[in-house]
């Protein structure tokens, strides 16, 4: 059964007993932001990161920021993201479209949260022009600039500057949304440039919005296992990808 709590703008509407495609279905519309937290190593080491945005240095639940499209003569709702994706035959780096349904697995993504902004007709329009604009010169994923970001984390005051790690058509997933809203209007995060702009950032904007998120009790047992598995995969994570940068 399926609960929701109401809420105003700038307030949470915590929702519980959906899968997430029942959940995704029922709030995500064109314009709106979606934020996923993973469970894969480099999941992890983000929300690790995150924390030094925390006052309590809690892990941020959030690794992921995608803009959601809306349904298409498919009938499937499509979004448009920078990520990384590994398939069998072909390799996606960068700004892409993919459906919806790549979220659906809980297991993979146990944290959803959609974030609507109420935006008008010509505000989503201008969001997805500028996003298919970026699909379309094949803007690519860096993770040269993901590390500059977590530089960023450890000394705040480079959080207003240039990324350290910056690179020209290059742009990861939270700094992708924050370059969006910004060429629109909106500033999602002042004083964060785009290329500092964290996952964390977005899900804590004061630009006035509601928060869809989506709620799971995970057994005492499974945290546990789970904070002692984080302790050993995300140092080695942090390390694979500082290792990458090098070679990039």
């Amino acid at each position: 059964m399926s609960q929701t709590t109401r809420a105003t703008q700038n307030e949470t509407v915590i929702v519980t007993g959906l899968t997430n495609r029942e959940f995704l279905e029922r709030h995500a519309k064109p314009g709106c932001i979606g934020l996923c937290g993973g469970g894969t190593p480099v999941d992890l080491a983000i929300r690790h990161a995150q924390r030094r945005l925390d006052e309590n240095r809690r892990w941020s639940y959030w690794s992921h920021a995608f803009l959601f499209e809306g349904v298409r003569v498919d009938g499937q709702h499509w979004i448009i993201e920078s990520d990384l994706q590994f398939h069998r035959k072909n390799i996606q780096l960068g700004v892409q479209e993919n459906r919806i349904a790549k979220y659906d697995d809980e297991k993979m993504y146990p944290h959803l949260a959609v974030l609507d902004f109420g935006l008008n007709e010509s505000q989503v329009a201008a969001l997805l022009r500028e996003g298919l604009d970026l699909v379309a010169s094949h803007e690519r994923y860096s993770l040269r600039e993901l590390v500059g970001t977590l530089l960023a984390l450890h000394r705040p005051e480079l959080r207003g500057q240039d990324n350290l790690l910056a690179r020209e058509r290059s742009v990861y997933c939270s700094a992708f949304v924050q370059r969006l809203f910004r060429r629109t209007g909106i500033d999602l995060s002042p004083g964060v440039t785009d290329k500092n702009t964290t996952p964390e950032d977005i899900s804590r904007t004061s630009v006035p919005h509601v928060t869809y998120l989506l709620q799971r009790d995970i057994p005492t047992g499974k945290i546990s296992v789970l904070r002692a598995k984080l302790k050993q995969q995300v140092p080695a994570q942090l390390r694979r990808i500082r290792q990458r940068v090098k070679r990039d």
